[in-house]
């Protein structure tokens, strides 16, 4: 009867060694957003459902943080792949006005974007992304009148199958590539 008992405890914190958990999840909902592709094509978030995905904010006029924000997205992009992970990316453009699908393609080409799942967003108006973002990404989108650059978050978010944010990092500086992949592979597997 020891015996059972011990191999009993046993099966029981294995089995809760393999369910991992994510380190204080934000659990932020998204909301619904239609807009057109790099390549001219609709887009919602309803393409999303059932995937796991990474997303930024950008625009291709940004004279500061977007470029690298972009290389270290595709170098994240590479180590995902590398580690056999299967997760979409999607940048929205905070910048619609400008950013047109053969703009944002073009930015997103010279980045070093692997386009097979790495989606760019634009074809909506100025107040939509703002609103978009705050309510669902709680970040700031703002492009003041008359002006070209625009003020916006600098993070990369995990989103879930159920299109619930988990978790954000920075996304320009020190980004924890590590930290990022270890809990999409958590938010993977749950």
């Amino acid at each position: 009867m020891k015996k059972i008992l011990i191999l009993i405890f046993f099966t029981l914190i294995l089995s809760a060694c393999g369910q991992q958990e994510l380190e204080e999840p934000v659990d932020w909902e998204t909301g619904s957003f239609d807009a057109t592709t790099q390549d001219g094509e609709s887009w919602s978030m309803e393409e999303m459902e059932g995937k796991v995905w990474i997303a930024d904010f950008v625009f291709t006029s940004c004279n500061t943080v977007c470029p690298p924000m972009t290389r270290n997205m595709s170098q994240l992009q590479q180590q995902m792949e590398e580690e056999g992970l299967d997760v979409e990316f999607v940048s929205f453009s905070v910048d619609p006005e400008v950013d047109d699908p053969e703009t944002l393609k073009t930015f997103a080409e010279s980045h070093g974007a692997d386009l097979s799942n790495w989606t760019f967003v634009t074809g909506y108006d100025q107040e939509t992304i703002e609103t978009f973002a705050e309510e669902s990404f709680h970040i700031i989108v703002d492009k003041p009148e008359g002006e070209e650059q625009v003020t916006h978050g600098t993070q990369f978010f995990l989103v879930d199958e159920e299109g619930t944010i988990k978790q954000y990092y920075s996304g320009d500086q020190d980004v924890p590539y590590e930290q990022i992949i270890e809990d999409t592979e958590i938010v993977s597997n749950n």
